[in-house]
């Protein structure tokens, strides 16, 4: 079995972005990279054959949904997620904080972990860090994350102190019941709201504690993206060079841009996705919305400039047909065109790093979208 490694190829020489790339016992992965979300063990609206032929290296599941239903039990019975649901590539599964955080008042949080109410059928659970870790190695992930509080914005600082404070706690927790020689990796999340000090009180905790990986939590939660960028900025020159970064739920292709030219290796967001089950397609000269009416007639592909399955064969009117006549296949097509863009936006990315043309291509980026 490979050991989980990362290595640092390369850093831009005018900015901090980095190439690199990270060995696990299910194939490498070149970063910096977007792992497409399949939450409840599949990415909406794809099958794996076609995520491989986009280019997707990893992919996320959650906690949370598989072990309400399911359930981990079932799945490591099964044969575990990989076998489960076809996918040979390498999973990283979120520890379940996050959906625990989006359940509001069903939830109640405590020193030994969260107890929270289903939103399937209103039973109750206790997501202990010790669970959360141990359903992550049931569903044999390559990559499992630690149990931790996503924080609302905007917080009090005495509550994100505190809250930061039980976090680490539980990262603590997570590392000491993890189940050693399994080959998975185990990442520590940042937490510490939207204050630069705490964040780097965090980065300390859970580098005394030691991780194969390190996360940033609890952004893009209804903070301006000048302030995520801040926060990221703050963070992440605290965190160790050769270990991969990931920043968690983000987002815009505009944050993926931003996150890599500050050092982020690893981002995931159902953005794609789930704007394209809604009609909202990204190009290289931005969002466009096939449901209006502009494009009934329009036999120009989605982007005249990208080489997906669907460019090539479908037009901008075929797309919005099936989207107006709610057929399955508009997201299946919209779907793959989304995702193409954002890995192939990781891959220019990549090679434009190892150029040391970051600048540059970050500069045509933005001019392409100003001047359609």
């Amino acid at each position: 079995m490979i050991p989980f490694s990362f290595d640092l190829l390369h850093q831009d020489t005018r900015t901090q972005a980095r190439r690199g790339r990270i060995h696990t016992s299910r194939g490498k992965i070149e970063t910096p990279i977007f792992m497409p979300v399949g939450t409840q063990a599949t990415v909406k609206g794809l099958l794996p054959e076609a995520l491989k032929e986009v280019g997707a290296q990893i992919i996320l599941a959650n906690t949370y949904h598989l072990f309400l239903r399911p359930g981990h039990q079932t799945v490591q019975d099964l044969g575990g997620l990989h076998r489960f649901m076809n996918w040979d590539r390498p999973i990283l599964t979120d520890s379940g904080g996050f959906q625990v955080f989006s359940l509001g008042q069903l939830r109640k949080i405590s020193e030994e972990g969260v107890l929270f109410q289903s939103h399937l059928d209103g039973s109750t659970h206790l997501l202990t860090p010790e669970l959360a870790t141990g359903v992550q190695e049931a569903l044999g992930a390559d990559i499992i994350m630690a149990f931790d509080e996503c924080i609302a914005y905007p917080s009090p600082r005495d509550y994100v102190q505190r809250s930061t404070d039980l976090s680490a706690r539980w990262a603590r927790r997570c590392k000491e019941a993890r189940r050693e020689g399994d080959g998975s990796a185990l990442f520590g999340i940042v937490q510490g709201g939207m204050f630069p000090d705490l964040r780097r009180k965090s980065c300390e905790d859970l580098l005394e504690i030691g991780f194969d990986g390190y996360a940033l939590g609890g952004l893009s939660v209804g903070e301006e993206a000048s302030v995520m960028y801040d926060v990221m900025e703050a963070t992440l020159p605290h965190l160790p060079h050769d270990h991969p970064r990931y920043v968690m739920g983000v987002g815009t292709p505009e944050n993926l841009i931003e996150g890599i030219s500050r050092g982020v290796d690893m981002f995931d967001c159902v953005m794609p996705t789930r704007n394209a089950r809604n009609g909202v397609l990204f190009t290289s000269f931005g969002r466009i919305s096939i449901k209006q009416a502009r494009y009934a007639r329009d036999e120009q592909p989605v982007d005249p400039a990208c080489g997906c399955y669907v460019c090539r064969n479908y037009s901008r009117a075929y797309l919005r047909h099936l989207y107006q006549s709610g057929e399955i296949l508009a997201s299946v097509l919209n779907t793959h065109h989304n995702i193409h863009y954002y890995l192939d936006l990781m891959a220019s990315a990549r090679s434009a790093i190892e150029a040391n043309s970051f600048v540059e291509f970050k500069r045509d980026f933005y001019h392409q979208r100003a001047t359609h």
